[in-house]
C-alpha cells in the first residue's frame, strides 16, 4: 500500500483468519472497565494471500467508511439504551429515597436536574434517528449526521451520567448496583469509534 499516515487513498484492507496467521501475528487480550474484552494487535512479517484483499487495492477506506459509519450508528443507538437505564433508574431511586422526612425526587433542585437529564436523553435519541436515516445518503451528508450524533450522544452520555452518580452518591458506584456497570459503559462509548473532539472535528471538515 501507499500514502502517509491519515490518508484515504492508498490504504490497504485485508481479511486475515487468526488461526491460519502463524507467528505473523499475536492478540494480547485484556479486560475493559465496562467488563468487555479487548486486544493488541501485533503484525510482524505476517504474510497474507492476495485474496485477502477486501475492495480495490489502495482503495480500502472506500470499504471501511461506511461500515464505520454504520458501527457509529450502531453504538449511538446502544447508548441511548443505556442513557435511559441511566436515567430512568434515577428516576426510581429519587422517588425511593427520603431526605428531611419526604422524597428527595420532591424536591426542586432534583426535579430541574432530572429535566435536564431527560432534555438530554431525547435529544440524542433524535441525533441517533437520523443519523440511522442518513446511513444510505452520500459520503458527505451520511458522515456529517453520523458525526453530529456522536457528538450529541457522547456529550449526552457524559452529562446523564454524572448526573446519576451525583443523584445517588456513593452507592452509585458499587459494583452491586446496576446503575453502576451502565455508567461504565456510558464512559466506554463516549470514547469508542472516536470520541466527540473527533467526530466534532470531522463534522467541521465536511461542511460544505
Amino acid at each position: 500500500m501507499s500514502g502517509e499516515a491519515g490518508d484515504e487513498v492508498g490504504l490497504g484492507l485485508f481479511l486475515v483468519e487468526v488461526a491460519k496467521a502463524g507467528s505473523g501475528l499475536s492478540l494480547r487480550s485484556y479486560p475493559t472497565v465496562d467488563g468487555r474484552r479487548a486486544a493488541e494487535v501485533e503484525l510482524d512479517g505476517l504474510v497474507v494471500p492476495e485474496d485477502a484483499l477486501l475492495g480495490a487495492e489502495g482503495q480500502g477506506w472506500a470499504v471501511i467508511a461506511p461500515a464505520l459509519d454504520e458501527a457509529v450508528a450502531a453504538q449511538c443507538a446502544e447508548a441511548v439504551g443505556v442513557l435511559r437505564e441511566l436515567h430512568e433508574q434515577t428516576l426510581d431511586y429519587v422517588r425511593q429515597r427520603r431526605q428531611f422526612g419526604r422524597p428527595i425526587g420532591e424536591f426542586q433542585v432534583i426535579q430541574h436536574r432530572l429535566a435536564d437529564t431527560f432534555a438530554a436523553v431525547e435529544q440524542a435519541a433524535s441525533l441517533t434517528y437520523m443519523a440511522t436515516l442518513k446511513l444510505d445518503a452520500p459520503e458527505r451528508e451520511r458522515a456529517r449526521a453520523v458525526s453530529a450524533a456522536k457528538v450529541g450522544v457522547s456529550r449526552a452520555l457524559r452529562f446523564v451520567g454524572q448526573a446519576a452518580i451525583q443523584t445517588h452518591g456513593g452507592i452509585g458506584m458499587t459494583d452491586e448496583l446496576a446503575l453502576s456497570h451502565y455508567f461504565k459503559r456510558a464512559s466506554v462509548i463516549e470514547q469508542q469509534l472516536g470520541g466527540p473532539e473527533v467526530h466534532l472535528r470531522r463534522f467541521i471538515a465536511l461542511r460544505g
